[in-house]
């Protein structure tokens, strides 16, 4: 499917490697960078996710092929890596997009009250019975699912004599959310490696930024968030009432974020950013 160009930005000669590109906001990040000229690998863990984006830049005239990949498994990256450029050549632009929550690293209430103490509910997880090992996915899953894949690609793209990496941030990294404390963790872990690398490759001519979304409706909160009906749960209607824009971000709403970090034109000066995309959120105090 075509997708619109927010504005004119050249990628042509580009080649983009987007991972978790299978999924809603990433397959539409990988369409739109095939749109502006860059022939784009999307990598995802379901093989056939990764195809079905590809499948449906090439329909529309663009270069793309799909991957499977799993970005904890440094052996999968580099396999990636090496049909990516016997296909494209040599990757000039990363998207580090894979990542993700798990109910193990979820508590069941958004606060700890005297009486959880001494008489929880069934099936009641707090704080104190959070998984250890859920915690550990969660944060393997969003930090070393961007160091490793940012070690395989970015070497490359030093020998070759510069590129752009975009990591994917959340406004959890800012104000971290209730009940999701492994989540809000990796992704203040994603920012801060953001500027820490940004820094550590400014002389091997390595752009390092990130994009931190507010709240997009995705395959993984849409039941989180919405109700059968379409109506909002009521975390749903929390997150829409501290929203100043009153909405929940749709995918085109990355659009002209993700092209002006991608293009040196745009954006050859900005280093070490993390840019909130997100109605208003961050900004807004809740008074």
């Amino acid at each position: 499917m075509s997708v619109k160009l927010p504005f004119n930005v050249d990628l042509t000669g580009k080649v983009a490697v987007v991972t978790g590109g299978g999924g809603v906001l990433c397959g539409y990040m990988s369409k739109l960078l095939a749109q502006a000229g860059a022939k784009v690998a999307i990598l995802d863990l379901r093989k056939e996710a990764a195809e079905a984006v590809a499948a449906e830049i090439v329909k529309d005239g663009g270069k793309a092929i799909g991957l499977a990949c799993n970005v904890l498994e440094r052996p999968s990256i580099e396999a990636a890596a090496v049909e990516i450029e016997k296909a494209f050549g040599p990757v000039t632009i990363l998207v580090n997009g894979a990542g993700g929550n798990h109910k193990l690293a979820t508590t069941s209430r958004e606060y700890l009250f005297p009486e959880d103490l001494k008489q929880k509910a069934e099936g009641q997880v707090t704080f104190f019975d959070l998984d250890p090992a859920g915690i550990g996915f969660v944060f393997n899953l969003n930090f070393l699912g961007t160091l490793l894949p940012t070690q395989v690609f970015a070497r490359r793209m030093a020998e070759i004599g510069g590129g752009t990496v975009v990591n994917i941030s959340s406004m959890n990294a800012f104000t971290p959310l209730t009940k999701i404390p492994a989540y809000s963790a990796a992704k203040a872990a994603i920012s801060n490696f953001t500027q820490w690398l940004a820094v550590h490759m400014s002389k091997v001519h390595i752009r390092v930024n990130a994009i931190a979304p507010g709240f997009f409706l995705a395959d993984q909160n849409r039941a989180l968030l919405t109700k059968e009906d379409g109506s909002l749960t009521p975390r749903g209607d929390t997150i829409i009432k501290h929203t100043p824009m009153s909405r929940f971000g749709s995918p085109e709403d990355l659009g002209g974020t993700l092209l002006f970090l991608c293009s040196d034109a745009g954006s050859g000066f900005v280093n070490g950013a993390v840019i909130p995309v997100d109605g208003g959120f961050n900004a807004f105090s809740g008074v």
